[in-house]
């Protein structure tokens, strides 16, 4: 049953037992629902930008006091001013500091998790702790789900990066899964068609391969057999030449390619292509190579050099929202810069920091959204949440209705109904 049927269905039920009329009663939960459905927004993609690792919100977008030595806790580098009235970011954000009007950082982002990488993965990706009985999908895989691709021959859902379950598409199964590349030259290595295979040649295989797929689908039917036979299908659109095109990166300027860096951004620069073909989902992730060592797990020598990782961000992301803007793009597609969860403000022996979820920060840009503004504060070393905590369902839940997903929405795993969500609420004040 859809919300919508449970509110009118309830509100006969209840207006019965207080004895009030059932259609006054229908019209007020109707009212409430249609505030509700106001604040989703109309966005049409996602750029998910994934720090794995567990970013420092105190060295990148909450910084506090410098810290003058291993001794004393507090943010590694300077604070800067930013476009937004008394919102400040690390020194090594100079460029993205003019463009925080476009930009809303979360600095109150919180969950449980504490020293398992893949399992605040896992949390930030699906929304929820993994239970025995359930296998969840990702927040990608759900809008796969709920709205599909904008563009015809392109999949809804594209992971830069190595496979996860994380990433998966849980109980939505396969058809929902996502495509995944590590070569932003080249295109998914298993959409490559070997180059002694001609078109032709391709198009004869793929008329044999129909009839016996459509044969064997009639001997063995099951749910398996179609989701396997839809994934082929859809691989086989995919390796097209259309789609293949999205990859070619030097069709770009190559003052535009400078412009986004270097390997993640040209990730970043790709994400963009394929937003732009119709994909609704993708998702970037950083640290394919350690450039620093450690990625953004900074332990120990890690901290010596997570400015070259936050000046690759800076960089690239800078290069990203400006060219979205510049293609009137930005309003349309929401930016998500997130991480597994945060750093403590003091130093290990090493000289570099640990793991902490109680408090931490993801950014959201464009998306239509009410930008220029930052949600949650943390106390002076970023620690404890003061104010507005936001949960990693409400940050689902806003993430969400950015694009038009209602949050109170049902999914279904098999007969079994699973909110969208973990009870989140969305950050009703970004959606003005």
């Amino acid at each position: 049953m859809q919300r919508r049927e449970f509110l009118k269905v309830s509100s006969a039920g209840l207006a019965a037992a207080v004895g009030v009329n059932a259609g006054g009663l229908g019209k007020c939960l109707a009212e409430a629902e249609g505030e509700e459905q106001a604040k989703l927004g109309k966005a049409e993609n996602c750029i998910f930008i994934w720090l794995g690792g567990g970013a420092c919100h105190i060295d990148t977008w909450d910084p506090k006091r410098q810290s003058t030595g291993r001794k004393d806790p507090g943010s590694y580098y300077r604070p800067i001013d930013t476009a937004i009235d008394g919102v400040q970011l690390c020194e090594h954000l100079k460029r993205l500091a003019p463009l925080m009007d476009r930009c809303i950082p979360v600095r109150s982002v919180n969950h449980d998790v504490i020293d398992e990488h893949a399992a605040a993965t896992n949390r930030l990706h699906t929304g929820r702790p993994p239970t025995g009985t359930t296998l969840y999908p990702s927040i990608g895989s759900v809008f796969s789900s709920q709205l599909g691709a904008i563009g015809e021959g392109v999949p809804p859902y594209v992971v830069m990066g190595y496979p996860s379950a994380s990433r998966g598409p849980g109980f939505l199964g396969a058809e929902h899964g996502y495509v995944y590349l590590t070569d932003t030259e080249a295109g998914p290595a298993g959409l490559r068609r070997p180059p002694f295979i001609t078109a032709d040649r391709q198009a004869r295989r793929q008329q044999l391969l129909s009839a016996l797929r459509k044969r064997f689908g009639k001997r063995a039917q099951s749910d398996a057999v179609r989701d396997y036979i839809a994934t082929s299908e859809q691989a086989a659109k995919l390796a097209g030449p259309e789609f293949m095109k999205v990859f070619q990166l030097a069709t770009e300027s190559a003052s535009l390619r400078n412009q986004y860096g270097e390997e993640f951004g040209q990730r970043c620069l790709l994400a963009r292509r394929l937003v732009e073909a119709g994909v609704r989902f993708v998702e970037v992730s950083f640290n394919l190579n350690f450039i620093n060592g450690t990625g953004w797990d900074t332990h120990n020598d890690g901290q010596l050099k997570q400015h070259v990782l936050i000046e690759q961000l800076d960089q690239a992301l800078t290069a990203l929202l400006t060219d979205l803007e510049k293609r009137n793009r930005l309003d349309r597609t929401l930016v998500v810069v997130a991480t597994e969860f945060g750093r403590p403000p003091e130093f290990d022996g090493g000289g570099g920091r640990g793991h902490y979820s109680k408090a931490f920060s993801v950014l959201l840009a464009g998306g239509g959204l009410a930008t220029g503004q930052a949600i949650g504060v943390t106390d002076e070393l970023g620690k404890e949440i003061l104010q507005r905590p936001v949960s990693v369902p409400d940050l689902h839940a806003t993430l969400y209705a950015t694009l038009g997903v209602n949050p109170a929405e049902l999914l279904y795993d098999g007969e079994r109904p699973v909110p969208i969500t973990d009870r989140g609420a969305q950050i009703h004040e970004i959606f003005g």
